[in-house]
């Protein structure tokens, strides 16, 4: 079990419709109960969660899914026939991976309703059925042995017990079905990866306050906003994870046949600056060049980085992924 300090928490509040201005009493409440800030944050970023982080549903979203995926789990079984993702946002991870075979039929869940819905109207625009509710991944109301395949992205560092949600998992699977959860913040990548945001953070918002770069400066009140929400990240970011505590933490959950994959190590160190400095400009100011640019430079430092796992320590890497199977 990981064992980074957190939060205390009261327990999930209750599911319901989407809250995506809190009012100040329930930010100050926030600080003390954890799953209440995971709720309000994940809320508040819902409507423009896509933009932020530039998800969308087409070549490159399902290549980045798909491949993460394989890179831990390969690509026997496809495709599933029925897949529960937990903490699972906007729908990301669910519905490339349903565009690439991966997934037959998705489910999805996530603690924030707003994120459920946004998910939800995602795959409506795309033509799929998609189930879905918010639901705390540590209580899932799901009966025993009802999915083939249950998924997460960048979910298992927000959940208190991390532990009991992998309990959780193993319960909803069948005999013999799989775990796949991928894209969590190691221990020492997500300390290099923090302090290069912060840095590009403070550079980029100093250096356009004066002079010819004034015009790329996002209004103070969307930079106060951002700001705020950040600092709500000391709350819902609980954990960060060594790769061998993480395999003996679905061991002890019941899981089997279990390993890990560990990527972006450059990657992280040139991706982090990036989606810092896009958050602190108008986003009128990149273009697709810029996009492009970003994207490419990132294939070309995850291509060097995979090179690079025969001689650099799993726990140096910024995201690990891990796989196991309910016996």
């Amino acid at each position: 079990m990981d064992t980074t300090p957190s939060a205390p928490t009261t327990g999930a509040p209750a599911p319901g419709a989407p809250n995506p201005h809190a009012s100040a009493d329930e930010v100050e409440a926030a600080w003390s109960d954890t799953k209440l800030a995971q709720v309000l944050y994940h809320d508040w970023e819902a409507q423009t969660y896509d933009e932020k982080w530039s998800i969308s549903f087409d070549e490159r979203c399902i290549d980045y899914a798909r491949d993460r995926f394989t890179a831990v789990a390969g690509e026997s079984g496809w495709p599933y026939g029925r897949s529960l993702e937990i903490g699972a946002g906007t729908g990301f991870f669910t519905l490339n991976l349903m565009l690439a075979g991966v997934i037959d039929k998705g489910t999805v869940t996530d603690i924030s309703p707003g994120m459920v819905e946004v998910a939800k109207r995602n795959a409506d625009s795309l033509g799929f059925s998609l189930d879905g509710q918010a639901a705390d991944a540590e209580e899932l109301p799901f009966p025993d042995e009802s999915f083939d395949l249950v998924i997460g992205h960048a979910v298992i560092h927000h959940i208190p017990d991390v532990e009991k949600a992998f309990r959780e998992m193993f319960r909803v699977l069948r005999p013999g079905g799989r775990v796949v959860i991928c894209g969590e913040p190691t221990k020492r990548g997500d300390f290099v990866a923090r302090r290069l945001s912060r840095l590009t953070w403070w550079a980029t918002t100093h250096a356009t306050r004066f002079g010819p770069l004034k015009e790329w400066s996002r209004p103070a009140e969307e930079l106060d906003e951002s700001s705020r929400a950040a600092a709500l990240e000391a709350v819902v970011d609980l954990h960060t994870f060594e790769p061998d505590e993480l395999e003996r933490t679905v061991l002890r959950a019941g899981g089997v046949n279990v390993r890990t994959a560990t990527e972006e190590l450059t990657a992280s160190w040139f991706g982090w600056p990036v989606r810092t400095f896009e958050a602190a400009v108008p986003e009128d100011k990149l273009g697709m060049r810029w996009r492009m640019f970003a994207y490419k430079s990132w294939l070309r430092l995850s291509a060097l980085d995979k090179a690079l796992t025969p001689v650099v320590p799993k726990g140096l890497y910024y995201n690990v992924s891990i796989a196991a199977t309910k016996p």
